[in-house]
């Protein structure tokens, strides 16, 4: 028996005879359908990455206002196309330290004040012209330039000098120290491009493994895989066909008939009974994502302290996971900082306080209601949660009026434009970038107008600040300025919950903790089927 399902597996994983056959003639001998998946998967991993074929994602986040610009790229969507086409310096590891990509190495000063960036030898766009410093220079020169709307802007604060001694050597010098910066340098919109994207920035080339064949924005994107990218141990699959598929139900139903191979946001109330489909598997992961209402500090109703109070005080945290989650996430505390974070601090726990939230509400002189944009673009379940919010604000006295926004264009029409709505983030690495891209008061992404002079004093000292213990401190005393005087109000930490058919292999679990694999799934896994 045991010759005969190895004769299966082998042959099942080189493609020479089908999975229906696999099972088909496993069940036969008495191998359950369990085991037989199992034993499928490892033997198609084991087999290596087969060439060839089409991998398609249905993808959420996308909207016909999209832009191919990566400094513009604002959702789970954009975060793919780019990823897909381009590469930055370096990029997160496994292990949450960095490897090289468009740099092989990178050195710092004992100061960390000067970082070196040397170019990788012989890597070329997907044009054919050769990738230089100066490419890695100009890219920086339009992400911090004066005129630019980059979502990296905050991250480039503070750069005093770029400069290119020689055609493979990039050098970043700083005001004041950072030992973070290399993680900076990771973020998705710095793919370095042709005189860092200043002639063309929406031309889509880049370094990345595959090349923009075709472009629907907000509908259907195809790539063709780039035949001379430098490395050969990625990009698999001849084609990646990207539909964005905004709605869950309609996004779950393409995973279920075959139409997508994988997708991201699978809605979490529905995720188990998606996972008992027959080949189908669903992939969840924590990590730094977190599910939130933004509110413009800047802005009346909530530039009044008691106002921003009174809905803290008003939301249901254990609820929102409990219903919204349906327990793939934990319990938020108004700030965007959780365990995920390598020092992290927890604080006093926010919970919901009827009482409180109505003597702020009093108190802030506040009668009208409020007004609350929503959206399933923003995040799964994002009208349910609004709905569960104004129920707990009205029993506090708060009144909470929803508007639900058409998926399309929410990201160039309501978020980070109007004064209060839902929305999420994917997190970041370590907490000066996350706080860096959302918080600091100069950053183009500051979505809740967060301004406080304290905060972005400790802010810049901690990058400089050697001592662990003291740096960690550094962060907490941050996000309790975040916590009680920021526009944040974050019920949840969600996981990452992606659904990826059978017929790919290649899943790796100890990739960074954000959704499909960093968005390296389509290009790390390939055609088993």
């Amino acid at each position: 028996m045991k010759d005969q399902l190895d004769y299966l597996k082998v042959n099942a994983a080189l493609g020479r005879i089908s999975r229906r056959e696999f099972f088909g003639r496993a069940a036969a001998l008495g191998v359950t359908a369990a085991a037989a998946n199992t034993m499928l998967a490892d033997a198609v991993y084991a087999a290596g990455p087969q060439k060839g074929g089409t991998i398609k994602v249905g993808i959420q986040g996308g909207g016909s206002g999209d832009s191919l610009d990566p400094a513009l790229a604002a959702n789970a969507t954009m975060s793919q196309i780019v990823r897909l086409w381009g590469e930055p310096l370096v990029e997160l590891a496994d292990d949450g330290g960095l490897n090289g990509k468009v740099a092989e190495s990178y050195s710092s000063s004992p100061d960390a004040k000067t970082w070196t960036f040397k170019i990788r030898e012989g890597i070329t766009f997907s044009n054919g012209k050769t990738v230089t410093a100066e490419d890695a220079l100009a890219t920086l020169e339009r992400h911090s330039g004066e005129d630019t709307k980059s979502g990296a802007l905050g991250l480039l604060r503070g750069i005093k000098s770029l400069s290119a001694p020689d055609s493979s050597t990039f050098v970043i010098e700083l005001d004041s120290a950072n030992a973070d910066l290399p993680y900076l340098m990771a973020d998705y919109h710095l793919m370095i491009q042709p005189n860092g994207g200043k002639d063309d920035p929406t031309a889509a080339i880049g370094t990345g493994p595959y090349i923009l064949k075709s472009a629907d924005m907000g509908v259907r994107l195809v790539f063709e895989k780039n035949p001379n990218h430098w490395d050969d141990s990625i990009g698999h699959a001849s084609t990646v066909e990207l539909l964005v598929i905004n709605d869950d139900t309609a996004r779950v139903a393409a995973l279920q008939s075959g139409q997508v191979h994988m997708i991201n946001r699978v809605p979490p109330r529905t995720a188990e009974l998606v996972g008992r489909a027959p080949g189908i598997t669903i992939r969840s992961k924590s990590g730094p994502g977190h599910y939130v209402f933004i509110a413009h500090r800047d802005k009346e109703p909530f530039a009044n302290d008691d106002v921003m109070m009174a809905l803290k005080y008003a939301m249901k945290r254990d609820e929102m996971v409990e219903k919204i989650l349906s327990g793939y996430g934990t319990v938020g505390n108004d700030t965007p900082i959780n365990a995920s974070y390598p020092l992290y601090t927890e604080l006093e726990q926010r919970t919901y306080d009827p009482d409180k939230a109505a003597f702020h509400w009093k108190k802030s002189g506040q009668t009208d209601p409020v007004l609350l944009r929503t959206s399933d673009n923003s995040f799964p379940g994002a009208p349910d949660a609004a709905a569960l919010f104004q129920q707990s604000a009205a029993d506090a006295g708060i009144p909470i009026e929803i508007k639900r926004e058409p998926n399309d264009g929410y990201w160039s029409e309501v978020w980070n434009v109007q004064p209060f709505c839902t929305s999420y983030w994917g997190g970041r690495p370590t907490q000066d970038q996350m706080f860096t891209t959302a918080y600091l008061s100069t950053a183009d992404w500051n979505d809740t107008r967060f301004d406080n002079e304290k905060f972005d004093q400790l802010l810049i000292a901690a990058r400089a600040e050697l001592d662990t213990a003291k740096r960690k401190q550094m962060y907490a005393d941050m996000g309790q300025l975040v916590r009680d005087d920021g526009g944040l109000i974050c019920p949840m930490f969600n996981d990452f919950v992606d659904g990826i058919s059978d017929d790919l292999a290649g899943w790796r679990e100890e990739t960074p903790s954000f959704e499909l694999m960093n968005f390296y799934a389509p290009i790390e896994m390939w055609v088993a089927a």
